[in-house]
């Protein structure tokens, strides 16, 4: 009786359960979006351009105009994936979402490109801000 009175008791002392994430669950949650497709699909995009950029700088100077999209471009993909690693639900980084996110900074470098000829009021950057919208409607509904 004194036996079953304490596991009682020290299963009445245990702590439950709480909501915050422990440790484990960060690691097992960064772990899943590392194994993500749409991560993979970013992380691939990123390393061609890193490799790219890393080609140009050798042969060109800082103004060659290649090197600077590459750069922009580069800096909108490390933006996307900071981006994902901060999603809570490692379900919704689909390949899809991947190939969305990468087609949307493809839009963007081409709205970048297109002001570098135009200003904001010409009827092609609008046009192209409207497809990046779109595109970044269509990724917010996936990670809402």
């Amino acid at each position: 009786f004194l036996l079953f009175s304490a596991l009682t008791g020290f299963a009445q002392t245990k702590p439950k359960p709480t909501a915050t994430p422990t440790p484990l669950t960060l690691v097992s949650s960064s772990a899943a979006i590392r194994s993500s497709a749409a991560y993979a699909e970013i992380l691939l995009r990123k390393t061609e351009l890193e490799a790219m950029l890393e080609d140009l700088t050798v042969n060109f100077t800082d103004e060659y105009p290649k090197l600077k999209e590459a750069r922009f471009a580069l800096g909108l993909i490390r933006k996307e994936y900071e981006r994902i690693q901060a999603v809570p639900d490692a379900s919704k980084l689909t390949q899809g979402l991947g190939k969305l996110i990468l087609r949307k900074v493809e839009l963007e470098i081409d709205v970048w490109a297109l002001l570098q000829k135009y200003n904001e009021e010409h009827d092609d950057v609008k046009r192209a801000r409207r497809k990046v919208a779109a595109f970044e409607k269509a990724i917010k509904e996936i990670l809402q």
